[in-house]
């Protein structure tokens, strides 16, 4: 079957093409997957690449200028964070056609830093930016080349769900006072609801500036669904129109972004205080987790629909070098889009050259024409980024998780308030906190159960939800559905001698069904030690069934093994049961044929 040369290369069927992936290139060329690309290109996708280029620079800039204001800093650095990035990611990212840039999810995160410690000064403001943008930056390539990509997997579905409902909110209600026209002092999103309403209650707000604001985000939303129609552009260019044609800066009062700088960004380390380092790099380690779990995901998805393998590692390295390429070119900390990258695959896009065409034409325009856009209006700004903060919420999978796992989602509630009421830099060590609650405590307090047998399922069940199951005096099977370390060993201890007290008959071997035991740390291992010793004085002998290897091998290392006897391990429960059957006979033995059941 041949390939039209203006597609991607498609996989043979069961097949999956490998871009990024650090184990197949040999030397340096394995960390730069662009250019692995370049080898491959065929000229017939040029045209698409230059194409979806020039269609994805509209919106690079009215987003990236957007962002910019929302982050704290001046709008022409949105384009400086838009320009070297792309260029960046070209080179050492892995998906093929995954946008970067600077995105309203990471937008709450660098205000919570930038604004208290900036006290207004746009420079200092851009220079704390830069500095998150370089930690996250390190942070990301320093764990991409120690393969740490799987971090983000740590925080479940529900609690990202929340984190990013708290960020939608707050980075809402931090454009509410642009789009209304006026100003506030933030100090904090709740505090700010209160005073963006004394605000409209007192008369504050400039309704020319409001109209002109809902009427660029009502062009947004109503156009949304239409993927090839760029309706954050026509919103913006009609507002702009708009305010330029009617004079509404003079006459109305409507506050517009004025002239850019002309010229391209230039290299400039961003230096700051001493007094700043802490909260810069706690806001920068949190920038490159949330930036690199919405990169994952996107990532993913789009790898996905082409069909191609993106090395998690690989891609963390190329967030990496973007961001620390945003910061030392007087850019900020960036993330994937996912309002930029489906109009880059709408328009056609094959490869990371749409990214760099973008770039091109950002920087066209910065040296060309920088007074383009100097009448666009800052409500108009504004309600992009609360068009895109809409867009974060994530309600439909909420309720589908209320109705099957109810304390998930009010996991997942918790996370959103924390966020919201605490702030952005708060909310992801809450989130983080959280996490590891949830994860611990599946492991501190798991199920576990006497197991019978019965004659309508074969194996071994738990008889508390098979009732009719029949135990074998003297016998105990006891199964622990997770691993055994410190937080559950003495539970794991007290469980089993609960099961001993409660047995029908005098107990003489206690069998642990140990197959979804996939661990054992050093205080489980002595708990074992002890809980031997103590069923061996009551005459009762301890035995394991079903233990991997792995696990096993632990218990040797430990000196378990050798203290327990190999007699005491048995491959399956049947064997176990069978070895205790063997020294002592039921009566009447074709009750417990456990073979048959």
């Amino acid at each position: 079957m041949s390939q039209s040369d203006s597609s991607p290369p498609v996989p043979e069927p069961g097949r999956i093409t490998r871009r990024g992936s650090s184990e197949d290139q040999p030397g340096w060329s394995r960390w730069l997957p662009g250019l692995q690309t370049l080898r491959g290109y065929k000229i017939a996708w040029l045209r698409h690449d230059i194409v979806a280029g020039l269609v994805l620079t509209t919106m690079l800039v009215p987003v990236g200028i957007a962002y910019a204001v929302a982050s704290g800093v001046p709008g022409i650095y949105g384009l400086y964070a838009t320009i070297i990035p792309l260029l960046a990611y070209a080179l050492f990212g892995p998906s093929r056609i995954l946008v970067l840039g600077p995105d309203s999810s990471l937008a709450a995160v660098i205000l919570a830093v930038v604004l208290p410690l900036s006290g207004g000064d746009p420079q200092r403001a851009i220079a704390l930016a830069g500095m998150m943008a370089i930690v996250s930056g390190a942070v990301c390539v320093l764990a991409g080349i120690a393969r740490l990509g799987f971090v983000t997997e740590l925080l479940s579905k529900p609690i990202r769900y929340g984190y990013m409902n708290g960020i939608a909110l707050t980075v809402l209600i931090s454009q509410l006072p642009k789009f209304f026209g006026f100003s506030i002092e933030s100090d904090g999103p709740l505090r700010n609801i209160w005073a963006i309403a004394t605000a409209v209650m007192d008369g504050k707000t400039n309704w020319t500036t409001f109209m002109v604001g809902a009427a660029t985000l009502a062009i947004i939303l109503s156009l949304k669904g239409y993927k090839r129609v760029p309706g954050i552009l026509i919103a913006v260019v009609a507002a702009t129109v708009a305010v330029a044609v009617l004079d509404l800066a003079a006459r109305g009062g409507v506050k517009v972004l004025g002239s850019l700088p002309q010229g391209l960004p230039a290299f400039a380390i961003p230096w700051i205080t001493t007094a700043d380092i802490v909260p810069v790099l706690i806001g920068g380690c949190a920038v490159a987790l949330v930036s690199f779990a919405d990169t994952s995901v996107l990532s993913r998805v789009y790898a996905a629909r082409t069909r191609t393998y993106v090395d998690p590692n690989q891609e963390m390295v190329g967030l990496g070098v973007a961001n620390l390429a945003a910061g030392l070119f007087q850019g900020f900390a960036i993330s994937s889009s996912s309002s930029r990258t489906p109009v880059a695959e709408a328009a056609g896009a094959k490869t990371q050259l749409t990214g760099v065409v973008g770039a091109l034409a950002v920087a066209l325009l910065l040296v060309v024409a920088p007074n383009l856009l100097q009448d666009l209006p800052n409500s108009a700004l504004a309600a992009v980024v609360i068009a895109s903060a809409i867009g974060l919420i994530e309600v439909s999978d909420l309720r589908r998780i209320y109705r099957i796992q109810r304390w998930e989602f009010w996991l997942s509630i918790v996370c959103t308030v924390g966020v919201a009421v605490f702030g952005a830099i708060e909310g992801i060590g809450l989130a983080i906190v959280i996490a590891v609650i949830e994860f611990l405590w599946d492991g501190w307090r798991p199920y576990s159960a006497v197991l019978g047998s019965t004659d309508t399922v074969k194996g071994y069940h738990d008889i508390k939800r098979y009732p009719e199951a029949r135990l074998i005096p003297g016998l105990v099977l006891f199964r622990w559905d997770a691993p055994l370390f410190f937080a559950n060993a003495e539970l794991f201890h007290d469980r089993v001698l609960d099961a001993v007290a409660t047995s029908p008959t005098p107990v003489r071997w206690l069998v642990v069904a140990a197959e979804p035991v996939t661990s054992v740390d050093v205080t489980s291992a002595d708990m074992l030690a002890e809980l031997d010793e103590t069923l061996h004085g009551a005459g009762i002998k301890l035995c394991i069934a079903e233990m991997k290897d792995p696990v096993k091998d632990k218990l040797k290392r430990f000196g378990l093994f050798a203290r327990l006897g190999e007699a005491a391990f048995f491959p399956t429960m049947d064997d176990a049961v069978d070895s205790y059957l063997a020294i002592h006979p039921q009566d009447p033995p074709a009750s417990l044929d456990h073979h048959q059941r």
